[in-house]
């Protein structure tokens, strides 16, 4: 059984170097340490970050104990932070080192279902989604209290090894912004978490489109215009072929006429 009893506290400083001295012990045991960093006070800067801390903060019982956590996030003290398929996993850094596993279910079938009907035709590209460049109307609906991507707190269950026995302790509440600082990174884990396929929003032509030149290549390509437009070069479809030049060499009296490439294409030989 866990020791629950309350630690000595551990100054901050002290504590990111045991921090770091246990992480790098995970890292040789193979593990891919991920910590959350957070630049200046603002701990999510995109739509997606945002919407997930401003939605976790809408509950009363988890608004008033997430600012626990903020200190915590903002100082470094979410060591490492994995998110997978209904689970968020991390360590953070208190008086030891605590490890805290939140199990997020997966978005119901029915409330995914009016999810797509709604977004049906008003999401151009998996680029703006991932960007959150999308109508007022499918901001609305996609951030939603009760009806949208993000999980109610019955959908969410808390635990960590610290010995605060409250369901969100202050390591808890650091993750959970942690998260929201990780979807800036990566907006695409939010629908990952929640055991959907973010491009099932995308817009029904786009979607043929890449199905289509899918199936025919067997894999995913980019036209000469896309190439074009992300490189910010010209490509010219047509190609000429190596110009032929022909030359007379004389041997033995017999005139001989030699086909040669342009010099252009290959270096001439000596007379």
């Amino acid at each position: 059984m866990w020791d629950r009893s309350w630690k000595p506290y551990v100054p901050v400083a002290k504590r990111r170097v045991q921090a770091i001295a246990e992480m790098q012990k995970i890292r040789k045991k193979g593990v891919n340490v991920q910590p959350v960093r957070i630049d200046g006070r603002q701990i999510a800067r995109t739509f997606w970050g945002r919407a997930w801390c401003d939605h976790l903060e809408k509950f009363s019982d988890y608004a008033n104990r997430l600012p626990r956590g903020r200190t915590y996030v903002r100082n470094g003290s979410v060591c490492h932070l994995h998110i997978e398929a209904g689970k968020i996993i991390a360590k953070v850094s208190g008086s030891m080192l605590y490890d805290v596993n939140i199990g997020i279910k997966q978005l119901p079938a029915g409330r995914w279902k009016r999810l797509k009907e709604t977004c049906k035709g008003k999401v151009g590209s998996l680029l703006e989604l991932l960007q959150g460049r999308l109508s007022d109307q499918v901001m609305t609906v996609v951030t939603d209290k009760g009806q949208g991507l993000f999980p109610m707190p019955k959908e969410i269950d808390l635990d960590c090894s610290c010995p605060d026995w409250a369901d969100m302790c202050k390591h808890v509440a650091a993750v959970l912004y942690g998260v929201g600082a990780r979807l800036d990174e990566k907006p695409e884990l939010l629908f990952h978490l929640r055991g959907v396929d973010h491009g099932e929003l995308v817009g029904e032509e786009a979607a043929l489109a890449v199905a289509s030149k899918t199936k025919k290549t067997g894999r995913r390509t980019l036209d000469e215009k896309a190439v074009s437009d992300v490189f910010g070069i010209k490509i010219d479809s047509t190609v000429s072929p190596p110009a032929v030049h022909s030359k007379t060499i004389k041997k033995k009296g017999v005139r001989i006429r030699h086909r040669t490439k342009s010099p252009s294409h290959e270096p001439a030989g000596n007379s």
